[in-house]
Protein backbone atom coordinates (compact mmCIF):
# COMPACT_ATOMS: atom_id res chain seq x y z
CA UNK A 1 0.00 0.00 0.00
CA UNK A 2 1.42 3.37 -0.94
CA UNK A 3 2.04 6.04 1.63
CA UNK A 4 -0.73 8.25 0.25
CA UNK A 5 -3.27 5.41 0.28
CA UNK A 6 -2.26 4.52 3.85
CA UNK A 7 -2.78 8.12 4.95
CA UNK A 8 -6.20 8.24 3.31
CA UNK A 9 -7.25 4.91 4.84
CA UNK A 10 -6.07 5.96 8.31
CA UNK A 11 -7.87 9.26 7.86
CA UNK A 12 -11.14 7.53 7.04
CA UNK A 13 -10.72 5.20 10.03
CA UNK A 14 -10.11 8.15 12.35
CA UNK A 15 -13.15 9.99 10.98
CA UNK A 16 -15.42 6.98 11.52
CA UNK A 17 -14.01 6.38 15.01
CA UNK A 18 -14.51 10.06 15.80
CA UNK A 19 -18.13 10.05 14.64
CA UNK A 20 -18.86 7.02 16.82
CA UNK A 21 -17.12 8.57 19.82
CA UNK A 22 -18.96 11.88 19.35
CA UNK A 23 -22.29 10.05 19.12
CA UNK A 24 -21.52 8.04 22.25
CA UNK A 25 -20.64 11.24 24.07
CA UNK A 26 -23.89 12.84 22.98
CA UNK A 27 -25.94 9.85 24.08
CA UNK A 28 -24.29 9.63 27.49
CA UNK A 29 -24.00 13.37 28.04
CA UNK A 30 -20.22 13.06 28.31
CA UNK A 31 -18.74 16.28 26.91
CA UNK A 32 -15.17 14.98 27.10
CA UNK A 33 -15.93 11.95 24.93
CA UNK A 34 -17.85 14.16 22.54
CA UNK A 35 -14.87 16.53 22.23
CA UNK A 36 -12.46 13.63 21.75
CA UNK A 37 -14.68 12.42 18.92
CA UNK A 38 -14.52 15.79 17.21
CA UNK A 39 -10.74 15.82 17.63
CA UNK A 40 -10.47 12.35 16.07
CA UNK A 41 -12.55 13.53 13.12
CA UNK A 42 -10.27 16.54 12.65
CA UNK A 43 -7.20 14.29 12.84
CA UNK A 44 -8.76 12.03 10.21
CA UNK A 45 -9.50 14.95 7.92
CA UNK A 46 -5.88 16.10 8.15
CA UNK A 47 -4.55 12.61 7.37
CA UNK A 48 -6.89 12.36 4.39
CA UNK A 49 -5.72 15.73 3.05
CA UNK A 50 -2.10 14.70 3.59
CA UNK A 51 -2.69 11.59 1.47
CA UNK A 52 -4.37 13.61 -1.27
CA UNK A 53 -1.50 16.10 -1.27
CA UNK A 54 0.99 13.25 -1.69
CA UNK A 55 -1.00 12.09 -4.73
CA UNK A 56 -0.60 15.52 -6.32
CA UNK A 57 3.19 15.31 -6.15
CA UNK A 58 3.59 11.81 -7.59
Amino acid sequence: MSSSNRDKAEGMTDKIKGRAKEAAGSLTGNDRTKSEGRADQDKGTLKDKKGKAKDLFK
